[in-house]
C-alpha cells in the first residue's frame, strides 16, 4: 500500500491519523530518538485504508499493541517545514484504547519501531502526565489546551509551526 504522502517540486502533502491513548491521567507520546519534540502516536493513512485501519496497523507495527479506535476528537490542518519544503498535513486525532493492557509498558519509556518511506528507525514512547503537557515540547504546541477541552466534542484547529 502507498501512504498518502505526496512530494512535489515545491511542497509536501501528508494525510495522517493519530491515536490519543490515555492511562492513569497520562498520555502516550512518541519521539524519534534524534529529536527533542514529542507527538501523539499515529501514522500516514495508506490509499484504500480507513482511519481506524491505519491506527490499528500503526499501533501494532510500532509497539505491538492491539487497540480499539473510538471517537474522533480533533481535526488539524498543520503546516511545518519538511526538509527544505513546506508541508501541509491533515491530521485526524482519535480516542484509542488498549484491548489488552499487558501488551505494553504503562509507565515510563519504551522503544518501538517506525518506518517512513522505506526507512526504518527506532522511536521512543513515553507516558507523560497530562497536567505537564504545557511544559513539554509537544507538536502541535496546543495539545495541552486541547486536552483541557477533551470531552467538549470534536475540535478543529490550524497549527503553523513557528507562529
Amino acid at each position: 500500500m502507498s501512504d498518502i504522502l505526496f512530494h512535489r517540486d515545491n511542497y509536501v502533502f501528508s494525510y495522517r491519523v493519530a491515536g490519543i491513548l490515555l492511562n492513569d491521567n497520562k498520555i502516550l507520546l512518541q519521539k524519534p530518538t534524534n529529536d527533542t519534540g514529542y507527538a501523539i502516536p499515529g501514522g500516514h493513512v495508506a490509499l484504500g485504508e480507513t482511519n481506524a485501519q491505519t491506527l490499528t496497523r500503526e499501533f501494532k507495527e510500532e509497539i505491538g499493541a492491539d487497540i480499539t479506535v473510538g471517537a474522533l476528537k480533533w481535526i488539524a490542518e498543520i503546516f511545518f517545514p519538511c526538509g527544505d519544503k513546506p508541508c501541509h498535513q491533515i491530521c485526524l486525532y482519535y480516542d484509542v484504547a488498549l484491548k489488552d493492557i499487558t501488551q505494553i509498558h504503562l509507565d515510563g519509556v519504551f522503544i518501538g519501531d517506525e518506518n517512513i518511506e522505506g526507512r526504518d528507525f527506532k522511536i521512543e514512547f513515553y507516558w507523560k502526565p497530562i497536567d505537564i503537557l504545557n511544559q513539554l515540547e509537544v507538536y502541535p504546541t496546543n495539545i495541552a489546551e486541547l486536552m483541557g477541552r477533551y470531552n467538549e466534542g470534536v475540535q478543529h484547529f490550524v497549527y503553523r509551526e513557528g507562529e
